[in-house]
């Protein structure tokens, strides 16, 4: 009986460190997935991409792969990703509009009141970022429209900065995806920032989209990333992935965006075609991973 008695404890004992060996190994393991990223940038990735997975699902495999946060999500949505670790790194909600944005009057009162309600509730969850749009030309030219969305903008950037939050305003292309939208060119973002001037108003660099309106990325970037906070990626043409199969040299690009000071995020914004998407975005990290 002593001797079975001895053998068991024996095997508890071995059982229990292999326990530990298995945990050890798995803690390791799943760290190690990103464990070799450099750190050098902010990784993150737009949700309406991966609408098909669960929010919770998703969240969990992006903090495996070293993803820091998730862009483009609404209130409803912030917790269940805080829960995994994750941030938001650009906030949104059913009323941002990219036709009827800030370059309209008309549409100045009911936007300045839904976006103080998202900035209020953005820094109570210590969210930095919130996406907005110019709107659409309709007819407009390019110095009424700049006007506008500084009358628009002005009071919204005075209440944003009491809430340390920052309003972005993403620059689209009309050639393609978004016909008539009027911040469509670099330049044109940038001269309304300047006549801003307010230091919480920046711009969302969208790489596919600026390829699309004007190329010269690298360039545009080192000329202007004083006015830009924020990045997005995709293949051109298609807005797929961004590897060998389009024309855009993202760890060149990345590069570039990090040599001159970047410490924001880029978040992955194209649409995958492979069968397993995340094994898409996991690739798209590791090009951008410089």
């Amino acid at each position: 009986m002593l001797k079975n008695l001895g053998l068991g404890a024996g095997i508890l004992s071995i059982s229990s460190f292999s326990g530990v060996i298995a945990s050890e190994l798995s803690t390791s393991q799943t760290s190690s997935e990103h464990s070799s990223l450099s750190g050098k940038i902010k990784h993150s990735v737009c949700r309406w991409c991966y609408q098909d997975i669960p929010l919770d699902r998703f969240a969990k495999a992006c903090a495996k792969m070293g993803i820091v946060a998730i862009d483009l999500l609404k209130p409803s949505e912030w917790e269940t990703v805080e829960k995994e670790g994750l941030v938001c790194s650009m906030a949104t909600d059913d009323f941002a509009s990219i036709t009827e944005g800030f370059n309209d009057p008309s549409n100045h009162q009911k936007l300045q009141e839904q976006y103080k309600g998202l900035i209020k509730k953005a820094s109570e969850h210590k969210i930095k970022n919130v996406i907005c749009f110019s709107g659409n030309r309709n007819g407009m030219d390019e110095e009424t429209g700049i006007k506008n969305c500084v009358s628009g903008l002005s009071p919204l950037l005075d209440y944003a900065e009491k809430h340390q939050v920052n309003l972005v305003m993403e620059l689209l292309n009309s050639k393609v995806d978004h016909p008539d939208y009027m911040c469509d060119h670099t330049a044109w973002g940038v001269k309304l920032a300047e006549s801003l001037n307010k230091s919480n108003f920046k711009l969302l660099y969208d790489i596919y989209h600026m390829q699309i309106m004007e190329g010269d990325v690298i360039r545009t970037i080192r000329e202007n990333h004083q006015f830009i906070n924020h990045y997005h990626t995709g293949g051109v043409p298609g807005r797929h992935e961004i590897n060998d199969s389009q024309e855009l040299n993202y760890p060149a690009i990345i590069q570039a965006i990090y040599d001159t000071g970047f410490n924001g995020y880029v978040a992955q914004e194209f649409i995958p075609t492979y069968e397993d998407k995340l094994a898409a975005l996991k690739e798209g990290i590791e090009i951008c991973d410089i």
